[in-house]
């Protein structure tokens, strides 16, 4: 009966006759969940830790004690292990962090030097050999070369990030080659020299054709992405520098005495040097603007109406001197007479 009475206390009754738990009852359920509790005391349960900014560490994955006297960190949603600390980890003070920052540092150092070595072993040794036949090959030859190994070669280079090492390279080696065609070229007679220069030009410009596509990787996400210049001008401009300006002297006044002597050196030849120094520095056309005018259009100023008998008689002049020099002016008969007649 007391049991009973006991009970009944528990339950309250409103006056809508909704039985309520007295606190009695509330009291009595947390001391059987406390026992329950100590009688599975020796699971391990998980513990939430705290995360920066301020977000739980159960939202984000769960400690679990280990026997291996640390402790793994387990995604909360997939379930699968994504790093182990330390218990030493944990407890280390600040000074301990900074150490194994240091050997992070050092392990990223020696794993890029490794990569270093490979790339000086393996990948710019091959690439040097092509680039070498690339070099000295005629617009006429047909060398056989593995494009698709050079390219791949070159990308590997570029995803290993090693382009800026890759382009120092290319240039050093290029510029190597252009004072040996300058040396060369030093040693030419002058009768020789104008078309020992064409052949140089024209064969560094035919190599380039093949050497800047296969590189087009490193010119597209180093050259172009971070320097702002092109492949192509780079390398060209080292023929400028490290060729043709250093003869230009020499080349000017052989030009202009050819020029003044028709079929002295072949047009073809007199177009493709006078272009090609053009292209290369067109500030050189001011050094001979007339010479310069019968290949580029456009380098002399516009005609001016004030001026027409000048034009007038220069005409005449070189038709008379090319007259002088045996070329006649051909059949007259059929010409239509002229007014003055």
């Amino acid at each position: 009966m007391e049991a009973m009475e006991d009970d009944s206390l528990d339950v309250k009754d409103d006056h809508n006759h909704n039985h309520c738990a007295s606190s009695s009852s509330k009291v009595r359920t947390y001391r059987s969940n406390v026992s329950q509790l100590a009688d599975t005391a020796t699971v391990p349960q998980p513990v939430c830790l705290p995360v920066p900014g301020g977000e739980p560490a159960a939202r984000r994955g769960k400690v679990w004690s280990g026997n291996s006297g640390g402790s793994k960190f387990m995604d909360s949603d997939s379930g699968s292990e994504s790093s182990e600390v330390s218990e030493t980890d944990c407890a280390a003070p600040p000074a301990a962090a900074e150490g194994k920052f240091t050997l992070d540092s050092t392990s990223k150092f020696l794993l890029n030097a490794m990569a270093v070595e490979d790339y000086r072993k393996n990948h710019w040794p091959n690439l040097e050999k092509a680039i070498d036949r690339l070099l000295i090959q005629k617009p006429t030859d047909h060398i056989s070369v593995s494009y698709a190994q050079i390219y791949s070669y070159v990308y590997k280079c570029v995803c290993q990030q090693h382009s800026e090492l890759l382009y120092s390279d290319l240039t050093l080696k290029i510029t190597s080659h252009l004072q040996q065609v300058s040396t060369h070229l030093q040693a030419s007679q002058p009768e020789n020299f104008i078309e020992n220069f064409n052949v140089a030009l024209t064969q560094y410009t035919a190599s380039l054709q093949c050497i800047v596509p296969v590189f087009m990787y490193l010119n597209k996400f180093y050259i172009e992405s971070k320097l702002n210049r092109d492949l192509r001008e780079d390398l060209m401009k080292l023929f400028a520098d490290h060729v043709a300006e250093k003869h230009v002297n020499t080349l000017m006044p052989l030009l202009i005495k050819a020029h003044a002597m028709p079929f002295q050196v072949q047009p073809s030849t007199m177009a493709s040097v006078v272009k090609g120094l053009y292209s290369l520095q067109p500030e050189w056309a001011q050094l001979a603007p007339a010479l310069f005018s019968g290949f580029i259009p456009q380098i002399n100023p516009p005609a001016v109406e004030s001026l027409l008998p000048d034009y007038a008689a220069l005409d005449q002049k070189l038709q008379m001197e090319l007259s002088m020099n045996g070329f006649p002016r051909g059949d007259q008969s059929r010409k239509r007479a002229s007014d003055d007649s």
